[in-house]
């Protein structure tokens, strides 16, 4: 077992090498999806591709057990300025591997397929899929939300992202509100017009002082910040239109559409939300995973961060190795102990799991 536990660990380190030379950035991953593809062929298995996600399926499928599935992400943000390294050097310093998309979420993506292949074989209680998927970073239509309908019923997934291998069993929903305050055109120089700025100002005062009364105990209070704001076209104009932008953070404890409907009773603008869909999302500690994980000494905690969790319609569980500050930073990093240990955890989270704890996911 051990003997191929390292192997495993040894091709997935070499795989995220690869991974991290070939730059992939979100709707430009078809280089990584050919090499996840050939290494999943290489270690046996008849991987399926569908635009730049790609995924594989337990050999001994038996549509009677329920299914777990394995997914993180290929894409990676482009790297930003103050970069000491070369982000797609790949560069190894001991136990360092320092890249763009080590941390976040190539690690995860990796262990996950060699917790993937080491199961894949057994006579298990559960089946597993792997699926390692695009567009993460943009929340794009052409990620895992599209490939969802290809994998059949799903019981559970393990999402991997850099949580230190913990447990996030809850995770922040994201709107993005596009608002627009309307006024009227007017000289400066005179006492005329309506002022769109300020009426939007007015809409921004309340935004910052509003306190939504759910509070989560994982996650927290709704918070909403004013990222963007622009209006008026010269200096002597009174603006008629003013447009800012609001991200807002949802707890588990509103549905996203909820939150759009509250804002809009309270505020003068027009709030037009570019998406509903990217709800937060949370498992009970009493999960039979759940409670294995802490079992075998791992956290629990509710994670600021959105992932591809917010896109699945079943339970799941954020956990993989890395740390989340290190993400989208420059010189991030892994270490490749993090990486032989998550494989290591996620095996043993996995191993045993008997039939009767998997039923409880059924229910």
């Amino acid at each position: 077992m051990y003997e191929l536990i390292n192997q495993l660990s040894d091709d997935a380190v070499a795989l995220l090498i690869r991974l991290i030379q070939t730059p992939s950035f979100s709707r430009e991953e078809d280089q990584t999806a050919a090499l996840i593809q050939q290494f999943l062929f290489s270690h046996g298995t008849t991987p399926q591709r569908q635009k730049n996600n790609v995924w594989a399926v337990s050999q001994h499928f038996d549509a009677a057990k329920p299914t777990i599935l394995l997914n993180s992400h290929h894409d990676t943000v482009k790297p930003g300025a103050g970069w000491n390294y070369p982000p797609f050097g790949a560069v190894l310093e001991g136990d360092k591997l320092i890249g763009l998309g080590s941390n976040d979420a190539g690690a995860s993506a990796v262990s996950l397929l060699a917790t993937f292949l080491y199961f894949q074989n057994k006579a298990n209680a559960f089946n597993l899929i792997c699926a390692i998927t695009a567009e993460e970073e943009i929340s794009g239509a052409n990620g895992i939300r599209s490939v969802l309908p290809e994998l059949g019923p799903i019981t559970f997934g393990i999402v991997g992202e850099p949580t230190g291998m913990n447990l996030a069993i809850a995770e922040k929903g994201l709107i993005v509100l596009d608002a627009t305050a309307h006024g009227k055109t007017g000289h400066a120089a005179r006492d005329e017009g309506e002022n769109a700025l300020y009426k939007a100002l007015d809409d921004i005062q309340w935004l910052r002082q509003y306190q939504f009364p759910r509070v989560s105990p994982l996650l927290g209070p709704v918070k909403t910040t004013v990222t963007q704001i622009s209006a008026g076209q010269q200096h002597n104009v009174v603006p008629d239109r003013c447009q800012f932008v609001v991200d807002v953070r949802t707890n588990e404890l509103y549905q996203n559409q909820e939150i759009v409907d509250i804002i809009r009773a309270h505020v003068q603008s027009e709030i037009v939300p570019r998406s509903t869909h990217l709800n937060s999302s949370s498992i009970s500690e009493n999960h039979p995973l759940v409670r294995r994980g802490v079992a075998i000494g791992k956290q629990i905690y509710g994670s600021p961060t959105l992932s591809d969790q917010s896109m699945m319609p079943f339970e799941t569980l954020k956990m993989g190795p890395g740390e989340s500050a290190r993400s989208h930073t420059p010189d991030e990093f892994i270490l490749v102990s993090e990486i032989r240990a998550g494989i290591q955890d996620y095996i043993t989270l996995l191993t045993d799991f008997d039939a009767q704890s998997l039923a409880k996911l059924e229910n």
